[in-house]
């Protein structure tokens, strides 16, 4: 049996808690699960897509409180092993000097404050210098703007752990 197959065949509940490791909104995890079965790993990804952007800003917000702040290795909301494990592997490129990893506790503070959420991008692949450059950078955005960004943030991770979630 396949990964998206077992996937597919689990009871409701435990499928939703199989999906909050990959995203942690719980509307998007029922609604994901309600939808199955999943004809394959690309319909399942569009689908994936279309609850996302379907979902209202606090079930956004609901999602970003489920990751820890760049630099950081605990998020506020509880997590799964599996998604703790995950951030972590995200955010390997995070092992800066004392000056970087200043520089981001100051600019996540900054981003809070200016924004009301954490600062999320896809980490994957990227350095600590990197992520810290287009934290400043979207200091800029307005609001309205940068929770989109922040939300297309959200669907590269979520579309990522969908993989990892059916590849391993």
């Amino acid at each position: 049996m396949t990964k998206l197959e077992r996937l597919n065949a689990l009871p409701s509940d435990q499928a939703e808690a199989e999906l909050r490791a990959c995203c942690g909104s719980t509307r998007w995890a029922r609604e994901m699960a309600a939808r199955r079965p999943f004809d394959d790993v690309d319909d399942m990804l569009a689908v994936a897509e279309v609850v996302w952007w379907g979902l209202g800003e606090d079930d956004w917000h609901e999602a970003f409180r489920a990751h820890p702040r760049i630099g950081e290795r605990k998020a506020e909301a509880a997590q799964t092993a599996r998604a703790a494990a995950w951030s972590a592997q995200e955010q390997a490129g995070v092992s800066p000097g004392e000056d970087v990893k200043a520089a981001l506790a100051e600019g996540n503070r900054a981003y809070e404050r200016r924004f009301g959420h954490i600062y999320l991008v896809c980490a994957s692949g990227k350095s600590a210098g990197e992520m810290l450059a287009i934290l400043h950078a979207r200091l800029a955005n307005a609001p309205g703007e940068e929770l989109r960004v922040a939300a297309g943030e959200q669907a590269q991770i979520t579309r990522l752990r969908l993989e990892k979630l059916l590849a391993g």
